[in-house]
């Protein structure tokens, strides 16, 4: 199993993780306060869904910029945004996304697969020999 080589790289992902999880979960508040608008014909909630699509917009946009700098150790692509690369033939999904699988992985499990070389790789720090 593969280790990140720094703490900061190691508390990025957490970060970007984060932000996927915020990012997936805004999208079922903007359907229901949409619904909950029409349906009701209340104002409020079109604005109590914009805010949640402004949230969602927001962690889409500090998630790429942040993904961008986050790679696999070994294969050296960015797990957390989606290249359209080729994918492992044992990649799988969650919801249709890959990269809410390897969020979720890297917040409950602790550790994530990489979607294009299919290597695990653990949220620890890489032990430096000593010279």
């Amino acid at each position: 199993m593969h280790k990140l080589t720094s703490s900061d790289a190691l508390r990025r992902f957490r970060i970007a993780s984060l932000l996927v999880l915020v990012m997936f979960a805004t999208v079922p508040f903007v359907i229901g306060f949409a619904l909950g608008g029409l349906l009701l014909g209340e104002h409020r909630w079109f604005l109590l869904a914009g805010v949640a699509m402004a949230v969602g917009l927001f962690c889409a946009l500090m998630n790429f910029l942040l993904g961008m700098r986050l790679k696999c150790p070994l294969c050296m692509m960015p797990p957390l945004l989606n290249r359209h690369c080729s994918k492992h033939r044992n990649a799988s999904k969650m919801f249709g996304s890959y990269k809410l699988r390897v969020a979720c992985s890297i917040i409950f499990k602790r550790s994530f697969r990489c979607p294009y070389c299919g290597e695990p790789t653990a949220m620890q720090v890489r032990e430096r020999r000593p010279r």
